[in-house]
């Protein structure tokens, strides 16, 4: 949720002036997010990370109206650090903070404040939540990549925010440790391209490159420390013409990484490249991969075949986007996509009598619109079937990305 809420956040800095009549829905988006993560942290020395019992909550088909499953809430404290979640939250909150600045100023300084005093307890008070909270958050959104890339990537969007030297201070004596840090946990995530190449909820090295990047080049200062190249080595892993790359292709040339909801990566990557293209354009810089040269207007091309072909330009000439186009997956993986409404429906269903539901070969009647699912497989093939939840289950944080690469592509047709 937190990554989610940043990646909309920073959708909204670099692209915001290209949403038009749909960034008052954005805005909406993030201070439904923000108001929330201000009520988990509002308690000195208390993040709170999750609410309700995971497997309780899986076990069950039933509709957000109905749940009666326990709503235990789980804190991380000093007892029981959680680093990576609680500085992504705070990452969020001074993002957002950057978001309504000219439009809620009182909101804005509440926000910033609030990411400062979660930064310091989630720096005071390290380690992983897998460790102390782990028999409860772990089975489902386990972190394998360590806590260290979350603390700098809070730093450096507190940087931002407030251009502190402390927080600057930090990232730099911070960083050289990160590469260390992740190689001790390559076995578990498979590394193959090297951190700096990886990015999403779990990992934010690929991202505090790019994003330090922008204000190393807008700073125009010489001292590019390992930021800038570690931002080239990683467009230099995802472009398919490049010696280097890491990442595989579908024959429809959808990127692919390893695990589910695929679609999370191409989204994200994706953000990273055009975000990233912009900032050398506005220093006049290119990437050599190899005796391969990657202009900004070569990365820009490569988010834009990625999303049209989410949107349809793919060999099923299918959307994974809900709701858009005349096909698109009709049976998701979604509670409250796949029951009937209270409006259809005034009787509770229980936990296990949403079991028919789930079960039918009928598409969902409620139209999640908007919501991308995991995506096709390596074959560019799709299965539209609610029990085939790594391809059918659509995420926030496949969306959020998105948010901002939809916003650039429909200010700019392709020339």
């Amino acid at each position: 949720m937190a990554f989610s809420t940043t990646m909309l956040a920073w959708s909204v800095l670099d692209f915001g002036d290209f949403m038009g009549p749909d960034l008052p829905h954005a805005l909406e988006a993030i201070k439904w997010a923000t108001d929330y993560f201000l009520k988990a942290t509002s308690i000195p020395g208390f993040v709170f990370v999750q609410v309700g019992d995971p497997y309780g909550d899986h076990n069950c088909w039933e509709r957000p109206e109905d749940m009666d499953t326990p709503r235990i809430p789980y804190a991380a404290s000093k007892q029981f650090p959680g680093s990576e979640v609680s500085a992504e939250i705070a990452a969020a909150l001074a993002a957002s903070s950057m978001v309504f600045r000219s439009s809620n100023p009182a909101y804005s300084a509440r926000l910033l404040k609030r990411a400062a005093m979660v930064f310091e307890f989630a720096d005071a008070n390290r380690g992983s939540y897998n460790d102390t909270l782990g028999p409860w958050v772990c089975p489902f959104y386990c972190d394998f990549s360590g806590y260290e890339d979350e603390l700098i990537w809070g730093a450096a969007w507190l940087y931002k925010a407030t251009k502190a030297p402390n927080y600057w201070s930090y990232i730099v004596q911070n960083i050289s440790d990160l590469e260390k840090n992740a190689a001790e946990h390559t076995d578990r995530v498979g590394y193959g391209g090297g951190s700096f190449a990886e990015f999403g909820w779990d990992t934010k090295n690929a991202g505090i490159n790019i994003l330090v990047s922008k204000l190393l080049l807008s700073n125009n200062t010489s001292d590019v420390g390992p930021f800038i190249p570690n931002a080239d080595k990683f467009v230099c892993t995802v472009l398919p013409e490049s010696p280097t790359v890491y990442v595989s292709y579908s024959p429809g040339g959808l990127l692919f990484k390893p695990g589910g909801s695929n679609l999370q990566h191409a989204t994200a990557l994706s953000f990273l490249l055009l975000a990233y293209a912009r900032y050398l354009n506005q220093s006049n810089r290119e990437i050599h991969c190899g005796n391969v040269v990657a202009t900004p207007a070569r990365l820009i091309q490569f988010a834009r075949g990625q999303v049209d072909y989410i949107l349809g330009t793919n060999p099923l000439k299918m959307s994974y986007m809900v709701g858009y186009g005349s096909k698109f997956p009709r049976k998701i993986h979604h509670r409250g996509s796949s029951l009937p409404s209270v409006d259809q429906h005034p009787a509770s269903i229980n936990c296990q009598g949403g079991a028919p539901y789930f079960q039918s070969n009928d598409p969902n009647p409620n139209l999640l619109i908007g919501a991308v699912v995991g995506g096709p497989d390596k074959e560019d093939s799709y299965s539209d079937s609610r029990a085939d939840f790594v391809h059918t289950e659509p995420t926030t944080y496949i969306n959020a990305p998105l948010v901002g690469l939809l916003a650039y592509f429909r200010s700019h047709p392709p020339l």
